[in-house]
């Protein structure tokens, strides 16, 4: 046993690239392994005539807990196979005489359940890290939704092999099916588009968060039919893992405030949903809204010219006249506003996002005044 043991380190040195890359501390486990595989097969086979019908596989139990994170199921396969090539080439001299096809069958019914039983061994592991993974995955998506994001969230973010930016997160209903097969769907997804993906199910409400999309839209792709019935709403790309909470609270809110726009788009971002959520009380749209529509018009006579118009039904002759200028000069005023808010006040919606968010600009100036 000690010479084929050796024969078998020998020849997995000489034929397994990943073999000779291992530490010495783990070439020994691995040779240990061999060698007590080897002894439970003798063991075994001297028993073979009494009616033992299952090989003991105790001798998996030799090698550490850390062994079987640094070898994979294929490689523990190409032990196996090398391990009995070893063995079949000596199997005349191993053998008793005219025993030789005996030895055969015992070598190949041991080997098959070697196989079933590393398989058994990697499948417990699996279950175990994919348990251990799922906590995981619900604590990173729990801390990005409640906004609680410290150097933590890196660590386990780089335990699920977490690497990617820019970074997308996304907001809608769940589906009714079991949401452990919706997160597992999800993933799988994302392994095939080649993104990383984390995913957490909160009551009736699924969050996304994909990373190393090429754009926003490539990322929506591939999660939107994951998602049940009503509207998805797409936060703001962001840089990485570690700024997805800003994402996150737009997707949320304006997934909370999609119900005041029945005709959005499905997916739609959050924002174009500015005013909504403004009006629902979020914070961060009122802000925005102000940084965006009021502060660039402040001062200036874009800024009368755009409450005028609105005010006014939008029309231009009406604007013209109480302001006391041409209507050409209302439209390159208006022009101009669209130009400095990104905001076309001639077009329905960006008209009452415009709106909102003069009001909001006017009431933040009464609020600054009033500390004051």
């Amino acid at each position: 046993m000690g010479a084929l043991g050796t024969a078998a380190m020998a020849r997995m040195d000489e034929r397994l690239p990943w073999f000779r890359a291992l530490s010495a501390e783990d070439r020994s486990w691995v040779g240990l392994v061999a060698q007590a595989g080897i002894a439970a097969f003798v063991e075994w086979f001297q028993h073979v005539d009494e009616g033992r019908p299952t090989p003991s596989m105790e001798f998996f139990g030799t090698a550490p807990r850390e062994l079987k994170r640094s070898i994979s199921l294929q490689q523990t396969v190409d032990v196996v196979r090398v391990v009995v090539e070893v063995v079949e080439a000596q199997v005349d001299d191993l053998a008793a005489p005219g025993g030789g096809d005996q030895l055969q069958q015992a070598m190949l019914r041991y080997t098959r359940d070697v196989a079933f039983a590393a398989a058994q061994v990697y499948a417990r592991e699996a279950e175990v890290r994919g348990a251990w993974d799922a906590r995981l995955e619900a604590l990173i998506v729990d801390a990005l939704v409640r906004g609680e994001v410290d150097d933590g969230l890196h660590s386990w973010a780089a335990a699920l092999g977490w690497t990617s930016s820019p970074v997308v997160v996304l907001a809608g209903r769940a589906p009714d099916d079991d949401p452990r097969a919706v997160i597992d769907g999800l993933r799988d997804k994302g392994r095939r588009a080649g993104l990383d993906l984390l995913a957490g199910v909160q009551g009736d409400r699924l969050i996304v968060i994909v990373g190393g999309a090429g754009s926003v839209n490539d990322a929506a792709k591939q999660v939107v039919p994951r998602f049940g019935d009503g509207p998805i709403v797409i936060g703001p790309e962001v840089s990485d893992l570690h700024a997805a909470a800003s994402s996150a609270r737009a997707a949320i809110a304006g997934l909370r405030a999609a119900a005041g726009w029945p005709d959005a788009p499905r997916p739609v971002h959050a924002d174009d949903l500015l005013a909504e959520r403004a009006i629902d009380g979020d914070g961060d749209a009122r802000m925005q809204l102000v940084e965006n529509v009021y502060l660039p018009l402040a001062g200036t006579p874009l800024l009368d010219t755009l409450a005028t118009y609105l005010e006014q039904g939008t029309s231009l002759e009406a604007t013209a006249r109480l302001l006391f200028v041409h209507p050409n000069t209302v439209r390159y005023r208006l022009r101009k506003i669209t130009e400095l808010t990104g905001y076309q006040p001639t077009e329905g919606r960006s008209a009452f996002t415009l709106q909102v968010g003069l009001i909001l600009g006017r009431l933040s100036e009464i609020s600054a005044h009033a500390d004051r």
